[in-house]
């Protein structure tokens, strides 16, 4: 069971660091994006910090409240961004195996890490 909740726990904070360096380093192309999904783009930098954040809290797992409220950001970030993408017409499998992956890591290390 750890090595599900590792390889998923991993996953999950790669594509959350891949999508905060996009936030970070291509800032106008994701406000562009922001625009189209009719969303302030004042928020792009914000999220990219929150991002780098909740993976510091699940990795480190010191407060429990802090990781459980990680997972519920991520969360909730993945399946407003697929349902962004889809009323766009873009796309959304990988968005939608993010949520799956998210959903095994958090379920397995509620068993594997108190």
């Amino acid at each position: 069971m750890k090595i599900v909740y590792w390889i998923t726990t991993v996953a999950l904070c790669a594509i959350m660091l891949y999508s905060a360096q996009m936030y970070f380093f291509k800032t106008e192309m994701i406000k562009g994006f922001f625009e189209s999904f009719n969303y302030p783009t004042y928020i792009v930098i914000p999220l990219a910090i929150t991002k780098i954040l909740g993976i510091v809290a699940i990795l480190t797992n010191q407060i429990k409240w802090i990781k459980e409220w990680a997972y519920a950001g991520f969360f909730f970030d993945l399946v407003l961004a697929s349902l962004a993408h889809d009323y766009a017409g873009h796309p959304v499998g990988l968005s939608v195996y993010a949520i799956i992956i998210l959903i095994v890591s958090y379920a397995v290390g509620k068993k594997v890490r108190p």
